[in-house]
């Protein structure tokens, strides 16, 4: 038989099951939340002509660690646990004799992300790792470019939780470029707002 704390207890927790919020990933709420929003906003006629995400490639540059085989594999280390996904590593495919550069030497390391790796990926980026920038403002929303590509720079690659800042060998960002469906600037606007970027106030 239930006595009058245990049944108190039990409507005060049926209660706060109503305020809590269940936490969706990014791609279930872009497909049925942030679409169809968005298709309205937009003033389309057709769903799938709402702007997307196509792919997202994260690459960093190895500088002058080219000749050292560790520092290398550490960076595309730390690229694979930040991504989900292992970086390949990217070789010159020519001779550059003024920056002493030989066909087959290591360049850099990348990732491209497509599905729900990317979505995961830039929920990560949006709401943990642009925060931890310092003197972070916001980004800029005219560095898009005529074919819907946005490009995005972070200097320091521990802003991600998942580097350890003691085992950093090399302090280097990366370069995220974000491939969209439009060519529409309003429209790609409309979409990383939505998505959750911040951008710089006006």
């Amino acid at each position: 038989m239930m006595n009058k704390e245990e049944g108190f207890c039990k409507v005060r927790f049926k209660d706060a099951e109503k305020d809590v919020k269940v936490y969706k990933p990014l791609w279930k709420r872009f497909f049925y939340e942030i679409r169809p929003v968005l298709k309205e906003k937009l003033g389309l006629k057709n769903i799938m002509a709402v702007p997307r995400l196509i792919k997202v490639t994260v690459n960093r540059g190895i500088g002058d660690v080219s000749g050292d085989k560790h520092k290398i594999a550490v960076m595309q280390k730390e690229l694979s646990d930040i991504t989900c996904q292992k970086a390949v590593i990217v070789k010159a495919r020519k001779d550059i004799s003024n920056f002493k550069l030989r066909k087959g030497n290591p360049v850099g390391v990348m990732v491209t992300l497509r599905g729900e790796r990317m979505y995961n990926f830039l929920d990560k980026l949006i709401n943990l790792a642009l925060p931890r920038v310092r003197d972070f403002r916001g980004i800029n929303r005219d560095a898009f470019d005529k074919t819907g590509v946005y490009n995005l720079g972070i200097k320091d690659q521990t802003v991600f939780l998942e580097i350890k800042y003691d085992e950093v060998v090399h302090i280097l960002g990366m370069n995220i470029t974000l491939q969209t469906s439009s060519r529409n600037k309003e429209h790609n606007i409309a979409l990383f707002e939505a998505l959750g970027f911040p951008f710089i106030k006006k």
